[in-house]
């Protein structure tokens, strides 16, 4: 362990750090953060008026648009004198949110990834290849300091060039990866078809994030390379990664509670659930000194998991994300989440993992089509097998969702590759 003193503090050790943490957050921001102030003082609450964990629930929630609606700078709890570092999002749906770190704020960043990597099986003698694109992308420059930390070397390569990165991959004799799920499945068939064999790569571990993926997926990653591969967690409004990640258990993502506070909600009523139930996942920041955020709302769907983990941390766990409350599809009044589909598909011989959902309308009804990339074109000189995997695949998606959908097969490589997140949907309602 990284920092075994906080990985396995005993519970009421860490929640009276948390509250100690949690009051000095709540004064932060309400004394320098108007915004803040006024949404406080409207809910009744005051610095002095937190005075157990239980009172977190008396804070209303954040939300990316109040980022969005203070952009750039109108969250920021410090002077811009004591920012060291900005990061925003890839802003694709607007103005991108806008997050300053403060130099403790970095070393609190590295820290808690630190000991996420360490728990996925990373130490000081690996080569760690990292395929995330640098930028105001928070993710490449996070697993770099953390992994930095533990003394690992850094390859930056960042993303695309995928030739070279296998070529950098044998040469070098990097024995981590960092990069999407998507990304590190497109870089096994480049490697494939470079005629590079497993044997030919000193590759160990995949420490992948930035997008969800399903066990199918894991599964998937693990035969392809030879590793174990874990899935981090973070986004940009938070730290970047580093709130929470598995270890090589792979039972939940531990989350670094000593600086997150998590809670499930239901995302319809804002209810907070118990351990267990399924909802949306709401952070607070306790250690943040750049820009803390109180109860924010992530849209990530997920449950948390207390029963200490056979790895020896106490920390409570995040499940794997399964999927994002504002990605959900309604289809016909049925909720459908793109992992439910790739969990069906993933698991299915003659199909590579690619796919795409794309949403219709046929005049008042909506319409699901899953288009599948077949893994061999030979299959398509059969219309009788090509019929058969058609259908096993659509009876499979019936029972999985509840809905009939259209299945299209398609050559293999029409689907288009990503260097960073796969775009999975195509709404064309």
């Amino acid at each position: 362990m990284w920092n075994k003193a906080i990985e396995t503090m005993r519970r009421p050790d860490m929640e009276a750090l948390q509250l100690e943490r949690l009051k000095a957050t709540v004064g932060r921001v309400y004394n320098n953060v108007p915004f803040y102030r006024k949404r406080l003082d409207d809910a009744g609450v005051t610095p002095e008026s937190i005075k157990s964990l239980k009172d977190l629930q008396r804070i209303p929630f954040t939300v990316k648009n109040d980022l969005r609606d203070h952009y750039p700078f109108g969250l920021f709890a410090v002077p811009m004198k004591d920012i060291v570092r900005i990061h925003a999002s890839s802003g694709t749906t607007g103005k991108p949110t806008t997050v300053g770190y403060t130099r403790a704020d970095l070393e609190m960043w590295s820290e808690c990834v630190a000991r996420l990597v360490m728990a996925a099986g990373a130490t000081g003698d690996d080569v760690a290849q990292i395929a995330f694109g640098y930028g105001l992308f928070t993710g490449a420059f996070g697993l770099h300091a953390g992994l930095e930390k533990v003394g690992a070397a850094i390859i930056p390569m960042s993303s695309g060039n995928t030739e070279k990165q296998i070529m950098i991959m044998q040469d070098y004799k990097s024995t981590v990866l960092v990069s999407t799920p998507s990304y590190a499945l497109y870089m096994a068939e480049v490697m494939a078809e470079m005629g590079v064999k497993q044997s030919d790569i000193a590759l160990k571990y995949g420490l992948f994030g930035a997008e969800g993926s399903t066990e199918e997926m894991r599964a998937q990653l693990e035969s392809r390379w030879g590793i174990i591969a874990t899935e981090n967690y973070g986004m940009s409004e938070l730290v970047g990664p580093g709130v929470s990640g598995e270890c090589i258990h792979k039972t939940g993502m531990h989350i670094n509670e000593d600086c997150f506070i998590p809670e499930i909600i239901n995302p319809e009523t804002g209810e907070v659930l118990e351990y267990g139930e399924k909802g949306e996942l709401v952070i607070t920041t306790i250690l943040k000194e750049g820009i803390p955020l109180l109860r924010y709302r992530t849209k990530d769907i997920t449950r948390l998991i207390p029963e200490v983990c056979p790895c020896g941390r106490t920390s409570i766990r995040m499940e794997k994300i399964q999927g994002r409350s504002d990605d959900m599809l309604i289809i016909r009044g049925v909720n459908v989440f793109p992992s439910q589909v790739e969990s069906v598909l993933l698991g299915m011989p003659h199909i590579s993992p690619h796919y795409q959902l794309e949403v219709s309308k046929n005049g008042f009804v909506d319409a699901l089509k899953v288009i599948v990339e077949l893994e061999d074109s030979s299959l398509l000189e059969s219309f009788s097998q090509l019929e058969a995997l058609e259908k096993s695949i659509r009876h499979k998606l019936q029972v999985v969702l509840g809905l009939d959908a259209r299945v299209q097969l398609t050559e293999p490589k029409t689907i288009e590759r990503s260097m960073g997140k796969a775009k999975r949907v195509i709404d064309l309602r």
